[in-house]
Order: structure tokens, then C-alpha cells, then sequence
């Protein structure tokens, strides 16, 4: 009979070599598989690393070369008018402007990205839907890139036109902005320049616009002639110091008559210069219906004061893909041209914040300015207001610009109000709400808002 002690002592030694055995096992398959394992962790951290850092020191050009093909079956870079024509039938298509939709291109999908902040567009939009006007538009951009931030517009009646890119509304007294560009830049006026008038504010008749001095006149500066909108001022500098040369010119400098290239069709906006001097001091000082404009020209307008003189190349689209991801289109910042001087935008800008402290925008701003968070951004626009010619419809502008002290974060607001019999919000209401908002969502914002390159911006 088997000793059961030694039994069980040759189960011992015998569980003791099979773990043995088990643990060279392990040592020889986990080992080199954790090892393997560790080495794929560290190569993938060291490969995201690596990507990430070169594209802080090396950042991809804003413009990347595009490919498109071309009728004979060759590839060719994409151009802005590849990208208007993709997009030139947008509301047809029934495609809501957002930051970013899919559209065909040659039975083919491709993947649009544009500048538009999704927030601040639904804000607009919703706040022109309340604003108990006839018809209404809005646009924001940023001066400094020419990134629109926001673009819509609302009918009562529902037709869904876009109506930021249609000349076809009167400039009213936004023209006085050129004007008094024109008169600081070539006939030597000052924001302190002393003028005067007789007669009221608003109208324009022929006997306010005699040079002959009167003693029962009304002396004021031009700072103040700018933001109260006083037309006789702006009349008489048509006809005695601008003449139809300079206002043509400056016309032009402004973009007036000229087309002004968009992602989306722009219609040109016109200004028709008459020969008698009446005719000029109508076009002077904006008391006319045929000088028209749209929204988004409006815009631009606040921003040559705001960008130092220069008019940015508005741009909507951001980039556009092809549904794997790879880029065909990404846009850059590029200037149209310097409208003016940074000296006379400077002075310009006085004339623009004066309208807000106690011209025509005074009411409207009060409350704003001040709020402790808006002390520290510079606020500057102007209005226009002018009936149509049967005076069933009047015609209300806004253009301003809040530029912090980062101004790289700032904006241009253009806002157009169709009023009815029943007047509806006044645009200098709905731009102070917009201005309002933005600024209270900086933060959140300032990313599409921030230019990212100034490259190919003119020296001042």
C-alpha cells in the first residue's frame, strides 16, 4: 500500500512544474503582446503629436489647390467663379443658407463650409420675424477679413428672395458717408470744420442750398451736420465743392457702379449723377431714390471706416470638400481696394460715433452704452430713412460697427426695415439688439469672427 504522504507530495512537485511551465508560456506570448502594445500607444501619441505641432509651425495655405474638371477632361484649380456658379441657383434649390449644406456639382456631392455663425444666424433671423416690418434684411461681417457672420432676411408675405444681395433699395443718407469722405479727402474738411444752413434739418429745397450767407443761419460742425443728417449741409458741399467729378469718383472709390465679386450673385449697386447742381444735392446728401443700393454693399460702406479705408472682399464660403473630407476650395482674405486714406477713416469714425452719442442713433444707443461691458467698444454708424414714390413704403437703414480693442473681433451690421402704414421696429433698434447679442456671445463667436490672416492687406 502506497504511502498517501508521498502521494500527495508528488501531486505538489507536480502542480509546482506545470506552473512552471504556465508562467515560461506566459513570459514568452503576453510579454512580447504588452510590449507591442506599448510601442503602438507611444507610436500613435508621438504621430498626433507630431501632426499637431506642424501644423502650428507649418500652417496649410489659406488657398489650397483645387481640382476640378474641366470639358475637355483635364483637372484645373478652382476659381471664386466655380464656386459662384455652384452656388449662383442657391435659393432655387431650396437650400437654406447655414454653415454648412451639400450641394451637386455635376451629379457629384460636395460638402459647402461657409463663415456663417449657426447661433447668431438663428438669433437674426428670428429677431427680423418679430420685427413687425414688411419686408427686412440683415447682414454682419467682419471688417478686417470680410468673413460674413450672418446674412438673412424675412417678407411678410413669404417669398423667400435674398434680399442682402439686391440693389434695388434707395441709399437714402448712407450716401453721406461717401460725401463726407469726398469732403475730408479733397476739399480740405475737418470733423471740426464749421458749416452752416437754414431752413430744417430734413428737407432740401433750393433756397437752403445758396451759398450767399445768412445772418439768421444755423452754424454747426460737420461732425454734427454728419450725425443729425442735416441735408443742406451735404447739399451745398455737392454742388460748391465735390461737383459731379468728385462724387462720381469717390462713387467709385466706394464701389458705386462697379460690381463687387460675392460668392452668391451681387447686384451692382448705381448712383446716377446729374448735371444741374439740384441734381447734385440730392445725390450729395442722399435726398433721391435713384441712388440704390444693397444690404451687403451697406455693409461694406461701415466697414471702410472701420478697416483703416479698406474694402475686404466680402466671402461667404469658408471651404468646400468632397465627401471624404479632402479639401477642393478654401478661400483668403483679399482686399477689393483701398476706399480711402486711414487718416480720412479715421476721421470718419469721429463722425460715426458721433451719430451714435447724439445724432440720429443717440435714442436707440443710449441704453447700450451704458452697460460696463460696453465701455470699452467703440460704437459708430449711420442711418438713412427715405418713402418710396408713391409713400406706401418706407425705406429705414442702418449701418454701424462695434469694434472692441481687439478689433480683429469686430463687426459691421447692416440692417434694412420695409415699413409699412404700421412702422415696424426702427433698424437702428434691431442693429443695437444685434450689436447687443454678438458682443454678450464674444467668446463663443470670436472663432469665425477672427480673421485668420491679414495677408494681402495693403500697407496704410
Amino acid at each position: 500500500m502506497k504511502d498517501p504522504y508521498l502521494r500527495s507530495w508528488r501531486d505538489y512537485q507536480e502542480r509546482l512544474r506545470r506552473g512552471s511551465r504556465m508562467a515560461r508560456l506566459a513570459r514568452r506570448i503576453l510579454v512580447p503582446a504588452l510590449a507591442a502594445g506599448c510601442l503602438f500607444l507611444v507610436w500613435t501619441f508621438a504621430f498626433r503629436a507630431s501632426a499637431r505641432l506642424s501644423r502650428y509651425f507649418y500652417p496649410a495655405p489659406e488657398y489650397a489647390a483645387v481640382q476640378a474638371s474641366s470639358p475637355g477632361g483635364a483637372s484645373r484649380e478652382w476659381e471664386g467663379s466655380d464656386v459662384r456658379d455652384l452656388l449662383k441657383n442657391l435659393p432655387a434649390k431650396g437650400v437654406r443658407l447655414q454653415d454648412r449644406f451639400t450641394l451637386n456639382r455635376d451629379g457629384t456631392p460636395v460638402v459647402v463650409s461657409s463663415f456663417l455663425v449657426p447661433g447668431f444666424q438663428a438669433y437674426i433671423l428670428n429677431l427680423l420675424r418679430r420685427s413687425r416690418t414688411e419686408a427686412a434684411a440683415v447682414v454682419v461681417l467682419s471688417p478686417a477679413s470680410g468673413k460674413i457672420l450672418a446674412m438673412g432676411n424675412y417678407e411678410k408675405d413669404g417669398r423667400r428672395d435674398n434680399l442682402c444681395t439686391r440693389a434695388k433699395f434707395p441709399a437714402a443718407s448712407l450716401f453721406k458717408i461717401v460725401s463726407a469722405a469726398a469732403a475730408m479727402e479733397t476739399a480740405g474738411y475737418t470733423p471740426e470744420s464749421q458749416v452752416s444752413f437754414v431752413g430744417r434739418r430734413h428737407t432740401l429745397y433750393k433756397r437752403q442750398l445758396t451759398k450767399k450767407r445768412r445772418r439768421w443761419a444755423t452754424k454747426t460742425t460737420f461732425t454734427t451736420a454728419f450725425a443729425s443728417s442735416i441735408n443742406p449741409v451735404f447739399g451745398k458741399l455737392g454742388i460748391y465743392d465735390l461737383g459731379r467729378d468728385g462724387l462720381s469718383a469717390y462713387a467709385g472709390k466706394f464701389f458705386f457702379n462697379r460690381p463687387i465679386p460675392f460668392d452668391l450673385p451681387l447686384e451692382k449697386s448705381v448712383v446716377h449723377l446729374p448735371d444741374g447742381d439740384y441734381g447734385l444735392a440730392e445725390v450729395a446728401s442722399g435726398f433721391n431714390r435713384k441712388t440704390l443700393i444693397s444690404p451687403l454693399h451697406a455693409a461694406l460702406l461701415a466697414a471702410v471706416a472701420a478697416n483703416k479705408g479698406i474694402m475686404m472682399r466680402p466671402r461667404l464660403v469658408e471651404s468646400i470638400s468632397d465627401t471624404g473630407g479632402g479639401f477642393l476650395y478654401q478661400s483668403r482674405p483679399r482686399p477689393l481696394g483701398r476706399c480711402i486714406t486711414a487718416a480720412t477713416a479715421r476721421r470718419l469714425k469721429t463722425l460715426m460715433r458721433e451719430t451714435v452719442r447724439r445724432g440720429t442713433c443717440r435714442k436707440a444707443f443710449r441704453s447700450l452704452r451704458r452697460r460696463k461691458p460696453f465701455r470699452n467698444i467703440e460704437l459708430g454708424a449711420k442711418t438713412g430713412t427715405i418713402n418710396d414714390a408713391s409713400d406706401r413704403f418706407k425705406y429705414e437703414w442702418f449701418a454701424g460697427y462695434a469694434l472692441p480693442r481687439d478689433a480683429s473681433t469686430g463687426i459691421c451690421v447692416a440692417v434694412l426695415g420695409v415699413h409699412g402704414e404700421k412702422l415696424g421696429i426702427p433698424s437702428s433698434e434691431l442693429g443695437r439688439e444685434i450689436i447687443r447679442h454678438f458682443m454678450g456671445r464674444l467668446r463663443e463667436y470670436a472663432r469665425k469672427a477672427v480673421p485668420s490672416s491679414n495677408k494681402g492687406t495693403p500697407r496704410s
